[in-house]
C-alpha cells in the first residue's frame, strides 16, 4: 500500500475533452508516497479490506482533511476484483481506492474536487478556489501512535513555462 495524490488540471479537461483526445494534458503524473507497506505491516490498522486511519491533508499549511480510510464504500478485495474483470493484474498493478471521504464532513476532504462540490450543495457556491503558483498540499497516513507510515507527499504548486 502506498498514498497517491491523483493530480488533475481542472482548468484543462473541458477544452481537452471537447477536441475529443480524453485526459492526456489534464491528468499529468500522480504522485505517490516513498514507502510502501503490506497489510501485514499495518496491523490492527488492517481489518475487512481497508486500512482504518485517517488520511491527514494540509492545504496551504492548514488542516484540510483527516478523512478514516476505513469508510472506503468498496474494500480493497472488491476494487481488485473489479479491476481484474476485463484485465490481467500483474505484479506491480497499481490500483487507486479513489477519494478517501467521509460522510462526517466536520472531517474535512481529501480531495479539493470534492470539497468544491459539497461547497455547492451545502452552501450554494463554490468558495475553495483551484490550486494556483505557490500553493502546498501535504499527506500523511499516521498509525495510531503518530508513525508517519508511508513517508510525506508534499507538493507545490510552480510556473512551467512551455
Amino acid at each position: 500500500f502506498v498514498t497517491v495524490n491523483d493530480v488533475s488540471l481542472r482548468g484543462l479537461i473541458p477544452e481537452e475533452l471537447a477536441q475529443g483526445f480524453g485526459f492526456f494534458q489534464s491528468k499529468p503524473s500522480s504522485a505517490l508516497s516513498p514507502f510502501a507497506l503490506t497489510a501485514d505491516e499495518l496491523g490492527d490498522a488492517w481489518k475487512e479490506g481497508r486500512i482504518h486511519l485517517p488520511l491527514l491533508v494540509e492545504y496551504n499549511g492548514e488542516f484540510f482533511g483527516n478523512a478514516d480510510a476505513g469508510e472506503m464504500h468498496f474494500h480493497f478485495g472488491d476494487l481488485i476484483a473489479h479491476a481484474a474483470r476485463t484485465r490481467d493484474l500483474a505484479a506491480g498493478t497499481v490500483i487507486g481506492s479513489g477519494t478517501v471521504s467521509n460522510e462526517d464532513m466536520s472531517r474535512g476532504s481529501s480531495c479539493l474536487a470534492e470539497k468544491r462540490m459539497l461547497e455547492k450543495i451545502h452552501e450554494g457556491a463554490m468558495k475553495t478556489p483551484f490550486m494556483k503558483v505557490g500553493d502546498t498540499i501535504r499527506i500523511e497516513m499516521k498509525d495510531k501512535n503518530g508513525n508517519n507510515l508511508f513517508g510525506t507527499i508534499f507538493q507545490k504548486v510552480e510556473k512551467r513555462e512551455v
